[in-house]
């Protein structure tokens, strides 16, 4: 009977496991042999791991990492801490806060293209409205995505404009389920409105904080879209990430060297995103 109920309990697993196997399983290992190849629609060539190692050695395409990193870290870190400093102001009694909230979300709604045009234009370095609004304080005006020094993170700040909504939505859950028990007995003890969000809103709202870190850092290591429209990953290769380098690379018919790309970032998402995982959830608090 025992074996019957395993056997009937199975049957519901196989279509899930069919098609988890065949869009995502089977795609990976496909993706891992031709990362060792240099291959068109028609053939292939085995060249075992020299995709990997001219992906490493060449400048323009090392340099994609480590902007991914710098991007993936600064867009996280900003949206962790601002969607946090948004949240607890929604969450407060100002009279406004859903119309707020519904202003905070709206970026999000919009197409990342979208954005990336509207913000090419906003910062373009003769007419964009950026620079008239400086040089109508006497200011000189800035070449935000033609400068490489600054280039990064004028895109930066797009996407953390653009995502910091989700981030202050996700925040407003966690704290919002967050008993008032808590906050009179600190209240009654004496303590200051600092010292409530210290030591009550703070760890008692880690899983979302958690969630906000993990999505954003992912999301960030994977961006491409706003990068590309603003940029293209110029000037030069002052903007250029993994997703961007690998665009090229196919674009240009290096199919063997954009997979290993796509491989690199896999592995390198993986090895940073399960670790970072079990070591946030290993901090959270129950409340």
């Amino acid at each position: 009977m025992k074996r019957k109920k395993n056997q009937y309990s199975f049957a519901f697993l196989i279509p899930v496991i069919t098609i988890y196997g065949g869009l995502f399983i089977l795609p990976t290992i496909i993706s891992f042999f031709f990362s060792m190849t240099v291959w068109d629609f028609t053939s292939f060539r085995w060249v075992g791991i020299q995709n990997f190692i001219n992906f490493f050695s060449e400048y323009s395409l090392r340099i994609g990492i480590s902007n991914t990193f710098i991007y993936a870290i600064l867009t996280c870190g900003f949206k962790v801490v601002i969607g946090l400093l948004f949240a607890v102001i929604l969450t407060s009694k100002i009279r406004t806060k859903t119309f707020v909230r519904s202003v905070v979300f709206f970026p999000n709604l919009i197409s990342t293209v979208a954005v990336g045009i509207i913000f090419s234009s906003l910062m373009h370095p003769s007419k964009g409205l950026f620079n008239k609004i400086l040089e109508s304080f006497g200011l000189g005006g800035i070449d935000w995505l033609g400068n490489r020094s600054i280039a990064l993170y004028s895109v930066v700040a797009v996407d953390v404009w653009k995502g910091v909504g989700v981030a202050t939505v996700i925040y407003i859950a966690g704290i919002m389920a967050i008993s008032k028990d808590y906050y009179e007995a600190a209240s009654l003890d004496g303590a200051t409105r600092w010292q409530q969000f210290k030591c009550i809103t703070v760890p008692l709202c880690r899983p979302s904080m958690n969630s906000v870190i993990i999505l954003s850092f992912i999301g960030g290591m994977r961006s491409f879209d706003l990068i590309w429209t603003m940029t293209g990953g110029g000037p030069g290769f002052a903007t250029d990430t993994m997703a961007s380098v690998i665009y090229k690379q196919y674009a240009a018919g290096f199919y063997g060297l954009s997979t290993a790309g796509n491989v690199i970032m896999f592995v390198i998402i993986a090895i940073i995103a399960f670790p970072l995982f079990n070591w946030l959830a290993s901090k959270e608090v129950e409340a």
